[in-house]
């Protein structure tokens, strides 16, 4: 059993642990607002990605021309 929790592999019983530890660390009130803020970085993450893959590609383009 210990080498499965050293190996990575998670079980249902590890998700219940992290959880309830995350409850009494932040507390039901804090987890929305903390999930909110992760949201909003993923968002701002993608579309800054985006935004970089758009000024890449005339670039790329060229190269495939000459």
């Amino acid at each position: 059993m210990n080498a499965f929790i050293i190996g990575g592999v998670v079980g249902p019983w590890q998700i219940v642990i992290i959880v309830a530890l995350a409850l009494l660390f932040f507390g039901g009130k804090k987890i929305p607002e903390l999930m909110k803020g992760l949201g909003q970085g993923m968002k701002e993450f993608k579309k800054a990605a985006k935004e970089m893959n758009s000024e890449d590609e005339p670039k790329d383009q060229e190269k495939l021309k000459n």
